[in-house]
Parts: C-alpha cells; structure tokens; sequence
C-alpha cells in the first residue's frame, strides 16, 4: 500500500472560512457619516464598504480593487443562480440568496445578507504562501475570494486557493498552516506549529507585487482580541480591527472546507476499501499533516470517524466528513457517475463548489450567530447583575436585555431551518455538520437562558408596576385628602362657619389665616410631592416621554 509521501493528488480545491462577528454599535459611532443617513443596517452595508474602497486607505484596494456587491442577477436554467437555488426549499432561497434584482423585480425587500466579491483572473493571478520555522513552505493560487454579511452583524469571508497535481504530504501542510490566523502562543511559531510568514502577492502580467504579510513578529492582546493576521484585516479593510470593530467569532484557525481528488494512477484495485485510505481520510478529517498512520490512537479515530463520516458513495472512493473545524469532499479519480457525464464537469467537484458550499456557509453562520449569542447574553447577565447589586436596573439596560430576546426570537424564525434542502443527500450532509457544530443543543441552552431572564425582568417589570401603582395610590390618597378639605372650605356654609372663615372678625381673624396656610400648605405640599415622585423616578419615565422616532434611533444606536 502507498503511503501518505507516495500518494499523489489530483486537485485540491480549498475554501478557508473565516467567521467573524461585526460590533454594530462601535461601527456606528465610528462611521455617523454613513450610518446617519440610515435606520436600518443593510441599509448602509454597501455605502460603508465603498466608502473605503479607496487605494490610499487599503493595499488590496489599490492592488487587488475593493469589494464588489455580487447578488444573483440571471434566472435561466443554465445560470449559476438557478443550478444553486433549485436544491433548496423556495423558503430558503428567500432568505439565504443575495437576489437583489430578483427581489425588485417582485417589489420585495431584499434578503438580509449581503454577497461581495473580490474578482481575480483577467490576466492577474493571486498567490497565498505560507513558510515556518522548520524550512516548510508553500504557495498556492487564491481562486475565489468572497465575502458574506448578514443583518445581525455576523460576517463570513471565504478564501478559496486551488493546487493540481501535488502530493498528499503537501497538501495535507497546506490545509493545517495556512489555516491559521494568529499564534496562540510564541512557542507555536519557534517549533514550526504555525507558519512565520504568510503572505498574499499579486501577479500581474508576470510582475509580482506584495498585497500584505504576516510574519507574526509580535503580538498582544488588542483589549480581549488576539492580534490577528494581517491578511485577514487586509481583506476585511473596511472595518478596524485596532478599534475592536469586529472580532474573529472562533480560535486561531479558519474552519476548513476541503475537496480532493487521489491519483488513481499506481493505486491497487482494492484501495477504496484500504486502511491507508482510511488514514489518508482521517489526516484531511482532523487537518493533520502527514504520518505514518492515524495521529491519534486508531479505535478512537475509526469510532469517530463512524460517526463523522458520511458514507453513501463509498463504494465508488467518495467519502464526505464533518468536524467542527472542517468539512472533506474526497474521491479517487475523477469518473462519470451514472448520467453526468464528465464533458458537464466533474459532479462531485461541482456539488461541492455549489450547493454543499452554500451548506457549509449556513451551517458556519448558525454556529457563529449562536456563539455571538452567548457572548452577549454572559454580557446581558453581568451588567444586570451589575444593576442588581446597586438596586435598581436601568433602563438601558433592560432594553438590552428585550432587544436581545427579540434579536434571538427573529433567529429562531427567520433564519433558522433544520431542514435547507429537498433531497436527502443534502438534508443528511446539513445535519451533519450541524451535529458537529452542535447547533441544536446550543440552540437550545441560549433559548432556556434567555426565557428565564425573561421570566426574571417579567417578575422585575411586575416588581416595578406595583411599586407605580402604590406610588399612585399615595398621591391620589394625598391629592384626594387635600381636595376633599379645599371643597369642603369651598362650600357655601353660612351663618357662624362663614363669620368663622370666610368673613371673620377680630375674634376669629386667628383662625381664618390659620385655615388659610394650612389648606396652602396641603395644596402645595400634594403638588411638590408629585413633582419629587416624577424626578425620583425619571428613568422609569424619560423614555416615555420622546418622540416615537426619537425611541427607535435610540435603540438602533444600542443594538
């Protein structure tokens, strides 16, 4: 049997994905020239990012050219648009297609996400390369760059680089390296566990040009941020990174989306069904570099690997496998299957290029919503525990709290499927990933977290409604009393009572001034009081009191 330095590949095709998590309210304040002009999000998305489309602000603008809006446009059988939405339930196409001219068209809003582009081709090729301490290295060619924005903040930037003809050692290097987007420790890099120097060069009719480099000289905590690559903030220019503009959502590497063609070329007959195979899949599965078997202990690796991998076209060399930091498409040779025909392409390079791609994507932005979830809701929590322990909670604060319920609940129904596809191959494949990413249990858990802090601002708004009400009943006892006394001195009493107070002579003078300051001083008294209730309280009634759209700018400016 060969091993892994014998076997050869065919073509790698690798997406690095790398998820991140946009603060919508530092951007805000950071950018009132854009954000002014809009209420909603989405609304500004494509004017911030052009805003800083220009070359003396960014290197990959000036070499490479900004990003560009790359919504769906064409409709017709054979367009990209139609072959990728097809496979998925008309519900999903709503909300998970950027289809803007569509959308129009029908006189609907648009989705709440947002494609870009960054084209390369036409003559200019980009190179990603990547070398450690240990005198490896490597350097591939970036076929795809693409970028995903949706409306709760959450980002997704997908770097796709393409190798033929390699061997499995060097791709297998590849995929573990240039995953990776900060040290975890200084030890990483002096013991070769991550590349020194990572960088992104244009070649442009023959002549090579440096777009950005890493080489991870020095680091520091930026607040609780890691110092990330400068490849990754190159790319994502138009947000800082040193004013905590966005944060990376998982660790130091990029979830990895692989696809791989083994050389059937000196291959045994049998090897589809051969425990090198097997080692050759688990190194792609767990994105280790070569060795001479499993790197971990092998019942282990084959008992997780029963669980991981999806097995429907094994018979034919075609293994699918799922982690929580990567997704393998593998196959030996390229071959028609059943009617594809291979003058249409390859199928299995094409499903995951297409709609196994889009499903990756999905599932990657639940598990980064559902983790940016968590983070706020721990925040939420500790700025209310916060409030508690000063005694009362704000109201800024509480909104928060409301806002966060409410951001989940439009999760949960607008964006959340269990289900994306038609056919079970893609409904299986969806619910594999999501298992590893562990999408439900974590749903579930933030879903019980945030209806018992519901539950605990709805016992405190229950709280706060009595307390209103008591505050009612003692003014209206005391505002009451005093008018009660007043209109009882405002009858038309006549006789000794009118001589007494109202027509008093020298004998009852004393008593008519007495009547006097004392109803005055009840009068003003009840109406101090609830001048004092009103400032006492005004946070319970400041916001009340604004303008319906003076409200709602306030708490878009908090989310």
């Amino acid at each position: 049997m060969p091993n892994l330095r014998e076997t050869r590949l065919l073509h790698l095709h690798t997406y690095f994905l790398f998820p991140f998590s946009i603060d919508k309210r530092v951007v805000y304040e950071q950018h009132p020239e854009v954000w002014s002009k809009y209420q909603h999000w989405m609304e500004g998305l494509d004017e911030w990012i052009a805003a800083h489309g220009v070359p003396e602000k960014s290197p990959v603008v000036e070499k490479l050219g900004p990003w560009r809006r790359s919504a769906y446009s064409r409709f017709d059988m054979d367009s990209s648009a139609y072959q990728d939405m097809v496979f998925f339930h008309p519900f999903v196409r709503r909300v998970f297609f950027d289809t803007a001219e569509l959308s129009r068209a029908r006189g609907e809003e648009e989705a709440l996400l947002r494609c870009y582009t960054i084209p390369v081709g036409d003559g200019r090729r980009l190179w990603f390369h990547a070398e450690d301490a240990k005198g490896r290295s490597a350097t591939v060619e970036v076929t795809d760059l693409r970028l995903f924005l949706f409306a709760n903040g959450i980002g997704i930037l997908t770097i796709g680089i393409e190798a033929f003809g390699i061997s499995a050692r060097r791709a297998l290097w590849i995929n573990e390296a240039m995953r990776k987007v900060y040290p975890s420790s200084g030890r990483q890099l002096r013991e070769g566990r991550i590349p020194n120097r990572m960088t992104l060069t244009i070649e442009n009719n023959g002549a090579l040009e440096l777009v950005s480099e890493e080489l991870f000289a020095h680091g520091e905590m930026i607040g609780f941020l890691p110092p990330l690559s400068k490849n990754i903030t190159s790319l994502i220019y138009f947000a800082d990174y040193r004013r905590e503009e966005f944060e990376p959502v998982l660790d130091e590497r990029m979830i990895v989306y692989s696809y791989f063609v083994v050389d059937p070329a000196g291959l045994p007959p049998d090897y589809s069904s051969s425990e090198a195979y097997q080692v050759l899949l688990s190194r792609f599965l767990y994105v280790d570099i070569e060795g001479p078997s499993y790197r971990y202990e092998p019942s282990f690796v084959k008992e997780q690997m029963a669980r991981q991998m999806y097995r429907r076209w094994a018979h034919q060399g075609t293994w699918y496998g799922f982690t929580s930091y990567s997704n393998i498409t593998a196959t030996i040779g390229t071959f028609e299957c059943d009617e594809h025909t291979l003058k249409e392409g390859f199928l299995v390079h094409r499903m995951f290029n297409t709609r196994y791609y889009l499903m990756a994507l999905v599932a990657l932005f639940y598990r980064a919503t559902l983790l940016s979830f968590e983070e706020r809701t721990a925040l939420v929590s500790k700025r209310l525990f916060l409030d508690e322990e000063d005694g009362r909670l704000t109201s800024e604060n509480i909104r928060s709290a409301t806002d966060l319920r409410a951001e989940f609940l439009h999760f949960s129904n607008y964006w959340y499927f269990d289900e994306l596809a038609n056919k079970d191959e893609e409904i299986e494949h969806f619910a594999l990933q999501c298992q590893e990413y562990r999408i439900e249990p974590i749903k579930t858990e933030i879903e019980e977290e945030l209806d018992k802090l519901n539950a605990y601002l709805q016992e405190y708004s229950s709280f706060l409604s009595t307390e209103a009400v008591n505050r009612l009943a003692m003014l209206g006892l005391i505002m009451g009393g005093g008018a009660v006394l007043t209109g009882f001195f405002g009858m038309n009493f006549g006789r000794y009572f009118e001589r007494l107070f109202f027509v008093p002579d020298e004998r009852s003078l004393a008593i008519h001034y007495a009547a006097i300051v004392l109803v005055a001083l009840l009068s003003f008294g009840a109406i101090a009081l609830g001048f004092y209730m009103v400032i006492a309280n005004w946070s319970d009634y400041r916001e009340i009191l604004l303008p319906p759209r003076r409200r709602a700018q306030m708490r878009s400016r908090r989310r």
